[in-house]
């Protein structure tokens, strides 16, 4: 059995593409990552996906998907509870020009969004046939995440990362600003960039690529006000490639399993280190063009 090299030290889902995560102690690792993780999106009349970068209040919805049930609430508003659409009439949505069937979760949603968000908008879920390929050096699914089936980030790394901040602004980054589905602990900073293939719990998972990162992580979570340019500036300090800003890893799942908080993470860590190719922080294209709208 492949060595232990780290430990799983929470777990989120995001049921929701730019919105509060929903921490859980277990949880079916499914093709497309966490069971429920990304399922549904916010989209334009037209179809066009939202997310934080343009609408950063999305940032302060917070949703409990329990079952067939989802529950979305935010500060200020009436709670609003949901009975999933898992299929219906299909809503056709465009995701990074790509366009998807989803299927449209109905008028009540579609109101509860449009008034925290200020603009008219829908949610959207999942089809039953949903096939979303992602890149990287090992292709996988996903929901509707940007790309990767899961985001892995070592706690050390985060860690570091705020310290190198707080003693730059006198401001320390909450963990929460980077989404990432499995925190690891009992590991060196930055050690999921140094993996390839893992055992997460009883899911196996392969290293896909590092994570890009863009302006999403300089909104506050709880305000949903952007609080930038923190942490990019410290983090282009020392972790500019020539792709851009990385910070934590994606992974593909190639065999589906479960995982629970407390579960060891499997796996070779004898690869040497990917490189990190630190360039002069001049102008670099930290907020990367979408087709939001």
């Amino acid at each position: 059995m492949a060595e232990a090299v780290a430990r799983v030290a929470s777990l989120t889902v995001f049921p929701i593409k730019g919105c509060a995560g929903m921490a859980v102690e277990r949880r079916e690792v499914t093709t497309t990552g966490l069971a429920g993780d990304r399922r549904f999106m916010v989209v334009a009349p037209d179809g066009r996906f939202k997310t934080q970068r343009r609408h950063p209040l999305l940032a302060t919805v917070q949703p409990h998907l329990e079952g067939s049930t989802l529950t979305l609430s935010a500060d200020g508003r009436s709670t609003c509870t949901l009975d999933v659409v898992d299929d219906g009439p299909r809503r056709q949505v465009e995701i990074f020009s790509k366009s998807h069937p989803a299927v449209d979760q109905g008028d009540e949603a579609a109101a509860w969004f449009s008034d925290v968000l200020g603009t008219e908008s829908r949610l959207v879920g999942v089809t039953p046939e949903h096939h979303r390929p992602t890149d990287g050096l090992v292709p996988g699914l996903s929901g509707w995440a940007d790309s990767g089936s899961l985001l892995l980030l070592s706690r050390a790394a985060a860690d570091d990362l705020s310290d190198r901040a707080a003693e730059r602004t006198g401001e320390p980054i909450p963990l929460e600003r980077f989404r990432a589905n499995v925190v690891l602990t009992s590991c060196a900073a930055h050690a999921e960039d140094d993996l390839d293939r893992v055992l997460l719990g009883t899911a196996h998972l392969a290293f896909s690529k590092q994570a890009v990162r863009c302006a999403v992580v300089t909104v506050d979570e709880q305000t949903g006000a952007r609080a930038g340019p923190e942490p990019l500036e410290t983090l282009a300090s020392y972790r500019l490639t020539d792709n851009g800003v990385v910070f934590g890893a994606k992974y593909t799942v190639l065999a589906p399993g479960e995982v629970a908080v407390g579960d060891d993470l499997r796996g070779n860590s004898s690869r040497s280190s990917r490189d990190i190719a630190t360039v002069d922080a001049g102008p670099t294209e930290l907020y990367p063009a979408s087709t939001e709208p």
